[in-house]
């Protein structure tokens, strides 16, 4: 971090033509045309993941109702509401992301609802067209949303493909990454211990599981899918030190891990104690706000606000630059440089003695 910066910025373009230091308040009394604002000025935030086709659910889901039960209210609720209102939600959302100074966005997609908002925004978008489905796979949609500019296809998740449908969503020749929602909750750990509260709700709807004989999560991540394919792995709340050790061991590609601690709290009460673990082992975090459907808000400063002990600077490198590298867009969003056109987004409300977040602090776009 700089103390006191003072960036040049050409109007038109928003290219940072100079990144420098000013002395004292009373030296920008002598420059023309400086505008002061209080508090951190950095880039602007990559949400890494996202769900932006769930904004129609905000609200309408218990909080704390477990990792079980938020599914199945999930599929109770999620084909409520018109097409008309789906897309109105995600609008608002999209517009509020942007407010609050998030350039680029990995968003999860089901359905093709959020595409037309998407197409219209002045936010990057890449889409991960997640595949799932234990008794039917959703290959049909997969293969008519990939048609779809900026999109990718990934597993949705460890234990939600059985084995021939999971390897199958790897694609070897896509650069994008994966985006897999891996470890959040105990119940995924002991689902291959054949105990806990997936297992038993897999066994009441008769799913058959042909992948526990790897036994852990970890296990199934690694011997499926390639050393090289760079990889975001999302929530992991009950990961350990082994868990890290062993995905580190196996993957010669970057593997990112993505946190999205409200969410966490939302449905199942969890606190992310795991990002201790990570920081300890030097593994790359990144940062996503999941769905409304799980969160009060899209708001990445609210995310940063839980991790009380991290200093500010290395918050908001997983923010920004990490997000950014995770989902391939490093040449363009991510760092404040010289030459480089930029977003400028002003985080107020911290305290500057301790450099911390506090409960007041806020973001905005300045440009």
């Amino acid at each position: 971090m700089i103390r006191r910066p003072l960036l040049t910025i050409e109007a038109a373009t928003h290219r940072i033509i100079a990144i420098e230091q000013y002395a004292d308040a009373a030296s920008l009394d002598r420059m023309p045309q400086v505008e002061f604002y209080d508090g951190v000025l950095c880039c602007g935030f990559v949400n890494v993941h996202c769900h932006l086709e769930l904004s129609y659910l905000k609200g309408a889901i218990e909080e704390g109702c477990g990792h079980g039960e938020f599914a199945r209210q999930m599929g109770l609720q999620r084909n409520k509401a018109t097409l008309e209102e789906r897309i109105v939600a995600a609008a608002a959302a999209d517009r509020a992301m942007w407010e609050e100074g998030i350039d680029a966005v990995g968003d999860i997609v089901n359905s093709n609802d959020s595409f037309e908002v998407k197409s219209q925004s002045p936010i990057h978008y890449h889409s991960f067209v997640e595949k799932f489905g234990l008794r039917q796979p959703n290959s049909d949609i997969c293969r008519t949303l990939l048609h779809y500019p900026e999109t990718s296809l990934t597993p949705h998740s460890i234990y939600s493909l059985n084995d021939a449908e999971f390897r199958s969503a790897i694609t070897t020749n896509d650069p994008a990454p994966l985006s897999i929602h891996f470890m959040e909750s105990a119940a995924e750990r002991e689902l291959f211990l054949g105990k806990g509260s997936l297992y038993e709700w897999y066994l009441r709807e008769g799913f058959e599981c042909d992948f526990l004989g790897y036994t852990s999560p970890a296990n199934r991540l690694t011997q499926c899918v390639p050393p090289t394919k760079s990889t975001i792995l999302v929530h992991c709340t009950d990961i350990d030190q082994r868990d890290i050790e062993q995905i580190a061991s196996h993957f010669t590609s970057k593997v990112y891990w993505a946190l999205s601690p409200r969410s966490n709290r939302y449905i199942s009460n969890c606190e992310p104690s795991s990002y201790r673990l990570l920081r300890q082992s030097s593994a790359t975090i990144c940062i996503g706000t999941d769905s409304l459907a799980s969160n009060r808000s899209l708001s990445m400063v609210e995310e940063l606000k839980l991790f009380k002990d991290v200093p500010l600077a290395e918050l908001l490198q997983w923010a920004t630059f990490n997000g950014a590298e995770a989902l391939g867009i490093s040449d363009r969003y991510g760092t404040l440089e010289e030459g480089r056109c930029s977003s400028l987004v002003q985080i107020s409300g911290i305290d500057l003695s301790t450099e911390q977040l506090t409960e007041h602090s806020t973001a905005r776009r300045i440009i």
